[in-house]
């Protein structure tokens, strides 16, 4: 699709340099920039291009994420010779949102939709979705509205229709309860922007405390203030029924030591799912899966997907 190269953006430097020796001992292939307008919004794309490459992943961060922190694993993957994207959804990375406002949950799932149909209608070949933290839903909520996706590849499973998951996701332990219709209630308040780490447990996003803090102190990911509405819509969005899915193969790595979303959460959501799904628990990992021995873990499952995804491909693009 078409899309303007920008100067590339370096962000991603400063998450790069927690992943283990082994994976700093190259350089991280650089992101390009581009552009994908939508709605009034510039919404920005980080591309590393691979005109041949079987497979394309596409990387979809959660609240506090952006494209940049993604992109080390983005650029493990264009290593392996897959064409990789990672996307700023809106209030996060360096898309340009006119009415921070204004910005709901629901507003991620339509944009990720129609950006899916819209590079599915330029580009066939298949298309992998990598959802990180609440990414995971949306990656599995895009594949089930399109259904042009190839494979689901999730960190996280987190279902606001589960009380459990709804304390997992937000700080307070009221939320398990009655706190979505309250929320909702308060309409006059929508539109009041908060602090992200006010509102989740950013404190627990890794294993190691500085990792965190540079998670939470962001500007473009945890620093960013959201509207109490997003949290209330997210709160009482109802995704796909897991019984109804049948989009794509899912596949759920979830860290073993997460202490901010319980594995427990995304292995009972994934078990609902009646099509074909594998689990894999990344041992050592923290909510941000950077750690070893998970890390090679999760290269190894990602290049099991990629492999059985290629071979989805018609020869003559392979």
């Amino acid at each position: 699709m078409a899309a303007r190269a920008e100067p590339e953006y370096m962000e991603y430097l400063r998450y790069a340099q927690f992943l283990p020796a082994d994976y700093r001992r190259e350089p991280l292939i650089e992101p390009t920039s581009t552009w994908w307008p939508w709605r009034g919004r510039r919404v920005h794309v980080a591309r590393a291009a691979r005109p041949d490459a079987a497979v394309r992943v596409l990387l979809i961060h959660g609240a506090g994420g952006h494209a940049g922190l993604l992109w080390p694993f983005a650029a493990l993957a264009a290593n392996e010779g897959v064409e990789a994207m990672a996307i700023d959804l809106p209030l996060y990375g360096d898309t340009v949102e006119p009415d921070p406002t204004s910005v709901r949950y629901a507003h991620w799932v339509e944009l990720l939709s129609e950006f899916v149909g819209a590079e599915m209608e330029s580009d066939d070949r298949p298309l992998i979705l990598f959802g990180a933290s609440i990414g995971g839903m949306l990656a599995y909520e895009t594949a089930a509205r399109t259904r042009a996706v190839a494979h689901v590849v999730a960190t996280c499973l987190l279902d606001p229709a589960d009380p459990a998951a709804r304390r997992a996701a937000a700080r307070w332990s009221f939320t398990g309860g009655f706190a979505p219709l309250l929320l909702r209630s308060l309409t006059p308040l929508a539109g009041l922007r908060v602090p992200i780490r006010w509102l989740v447990d950013m404190r627990n996003m890794s294993l190691d405390p500085a990792l965190s803090d540079l998670c939470g102190r962001d500007p473009k990911g945890g620093g960013v203030r959201v509207p109490l509405g997003f949290l209330a819509d997210f709160l009482n969005f109802r995704h796909t029924p897991p019984e109804e899915f049948g989009a794509a193969p899912v596949t759920l790595v979830h860290p073993a030591a997460d202490r901010w979303t319980p594995p427990s959460l995304s292995l009972r959501f994934l078990a609902r799912i009646p099509g074909p799904t594998r689990s894999v628990l990344l041992d050592g990992c923290g909510h941000f899966p950077i750690e070893e021995p998970g890390l090679s873990r999760l290269a190894t499952t990602l290049r099991a997907v990629l492999a059985e995804t290629a071979a989805l491909t018609p020869p003559d693009r392979r």
